[in-house]
């Protein structure tokens, strides 16, 4: 499934794509509030794609509504700008398959038109995490929505991606609700997804988006010292411009809701998360710049 806001040509770049497909999968597209015909391009083109018109720009609750649709056991999320490898949809479905415990599969990221690998796949691939024997690949922490396949079930009974999130790594929660409820997350080196980063990507509002929604994340599941430990880490290691400041601002004018809302982690799973914390210093990969 994939999400879209006003990036018409790209979406139907990538829906072209995932239409040539062998393995045929089921297309539902959320358009999230688009204003230049992208609904009806995708209508005229592809009417087999189901497509979802929730009539404003959801972030990444679009992806809820469309697994909502969803009546097989996998989703493959996709971006509008990413597209997924022949072949490597078959090869996560036998997998997820063959691992009940697993509920995300992540694939190996190819940034075109250049054909190198994306900066972050060397931290999946060396993740620091320990897993069962029986995991696939190297045990995560998170998923990158643009190219996971996902067990739906696991997805749901964790609540799916958090409303307040809205988008900018909003993986992160999901992926630690599923590991609290037992789930498994890995890296998978055969599966492939291209990206080819859009040329309307707004990177500095998203490096805003991401700053805020890592420090909700922080206050929402980590224990007290680790959170206030995290937030002096990210102020005194982010540049100090307007996007940071909006950044820090926007979190606090939500720190009511996420106080509410806090839950934090067990201790295993919180080792964890400080495990992934060392290990992504100095990762350029996650720098909140730009």
């Amino acid at each position: 499934m994939v999400i879209t806001h006003e990036r018409r040509a790209e979406l139907l770049r990538t829906l072209r794509l995932l239409e040539s497909l062998p393995e045929r999968p089921r297309v539902i597209v959320t358009d999230n509030g688009s204003r230049d015909g992208t609904a009806e391009a995708v209508r005229r083109a592809f009417p087999g794609v189901l497509l979802l018109e929730p009539g404003r720009n959801l972030g990444a609750v679009g992806r809820n509504l469309a697994v909502c649709e969803v009546r097989t056991p996998y989703v493959a999320f996709c971006d509008d700008d990413t597209w997924w490898e022949p072949g490597s949809l078959r090869r996560a479905a036998d997998v997820l398959d063959a691992h009940p415990g697993l509920a995300t599969v992540t694939a190996r990221i190819v940034v075109e038109p250049a054909g190198t690998e994306d900066p972050v796949v060397p931290e999946l691939r060396d993740s620091p995490l320990t897993g069962p024997d029986w995991l696939p690949g190297p045990a995560l922490g998170s998923f990158l929505a643009g190219a996971t396949v996902l067990r739906a079930d696991a997805f749901r009974r964790a609540g799916g991606f958090h409303p307040g999130l809205w988008l900018g790594g909003e993986e992160e929660l999901l992926a630690t609700d599923m590991q609290r409820q037992g789930w498994w997350l890995s890296y998978l080196e055969d599966l492939t997804v291209h990206h080819a980063a859009s040329v309307l990507r707004d990177s500095t509002g998203r490096r805003v988006l991401g700053l805020r929604n890592t420090l909700w994340f922080t206050w929402l599941r980590r224990p007290l010292r680790p959170a206030l430990g995290r937030t002096l880490q990210l102020l005194a290691t982010v540049p100090w411009d307007l996007p940071s400041a909006r950044a820090v601002g926007h979190a606090l004018a939500g720190l009511p809701w996420v106080l509410r809302q806090r839950d934090p982690v067990p201790p295993e799973l919180e080792r964890r998360l400080m495990t992934l914390q060392r290990a992504r210093r100095g990762s350029t990969a996650r720098d909140y710049v730009g």
